[in-house]
């Protein structure tokens, strides 16, 4: 009856090692990759329960879930020359488990090599200008090149983006002069503007003077006005050229 009993035992703790070694349970992100004997199994396991042999099968999980890169800050030199350091960010995610597994020994490793040797090379044909101002398309060109390079490997990159571009001190003072000399010269241009306006109103105006001479009359008039109206000692009366020449014509008239 003892020896019955430590049977039993044994294979009830048999029968529960078996359980515990053999059922599987893979989250809604997750996916097992099975090697049997060595061999992959043509099927992901997952999501859910699932059974594997204990001894004969290994699992390998794998996360399908979205993957946040950091891309190390990277010495670059651009194509006018300038060194700059760059860092980027990548998000990728796996689509296809087996390949990642199987085709590439660590797909974490050889993504991030290949986005830092792409960020290299891509900012290397471009300026600085084109670096700093159309950083959209530079993001663009790397999630295509990066993209097409793990693709064989399972691996879909859906975003690049270039987070901070350092530039020495010296270029920096060079590029804020440049910027203040574009700024005064935007400034002399629209003061050059305003006085061409002005002097066309002028011109304008003198022409309906000569056509109208009444209209300086009226403008002399509304002049005074507005020196009767101010609060100054001192009152300073125009008087208009016509009226001194007339005068003056008087004057020799009478000697």
């Amino acid at each position: 009856m003892t020896a019955a009993l430590v049977i039993l035992v044994i294979v009830v703790f048999l029968v529960l090692l078996f359980a515990v070694s053999a059922i599987k349970v893979a989250r809604e992100y997750e996916r097992g990759i099975v090697f049997r004997l060595g061999r992959l199994l043509p099927a992901p396991k997952g999501p859910g329960l699932f059974i594997l042999i204990p001894v004969v099968d290994r699992m390998v999980r794998v996360d399908l879930r979205t993957i946040t890169l950091n891309i190390p800050p990277q010495e670059v030199i651009t194509k006018d020359n300038v060194p700059v350091r760059v860092n980027a960010v990548a998000y990728f995610r796996i689509v296809a488990p087996e390949d990642a597994i199987v085709q590439v020994e660590n797909f974490m490793v050889a993504t991030s090599q290949i986005a830092q040797t792409t960020l290299r090379s891509v900012l290397g044909q471009h300026q600085l200008d084109e670096l700093l101002s159309e950083r959209e398309k530079i993001n663009a060109i790397l999630q295509g090149i990066i993209d097409e390079q793990t693709a064989p490997w399972g691996i879909k990159v859906s975003i690049v983006e270039v987070k901070d571009v350092e530039i020495p001190q010296g270029m920096q003072r060079a590029m804020a002069r440049q910027a203040e000399a574009e700024r005064e010269r935007r400034a002399k241009v629209i003061n050059a503007e305003g006085e061409y306006q002005a002097s066309e109103r002028l011109k304008d105006a003198a022409v309906v003077i000569e056509d109208h001479p009444i209209a300086l009359q009226l403008r002399y008039l509304q002049t005074l006005l507005e020196l009767g109206s101010s609060q100054s000692t001192t009152i300073a009366f125009p008087v208009p050229i016509e009226m001194l020449n007339a005068l003056k014509a008087r004057g020799d008239k009478s000697d």
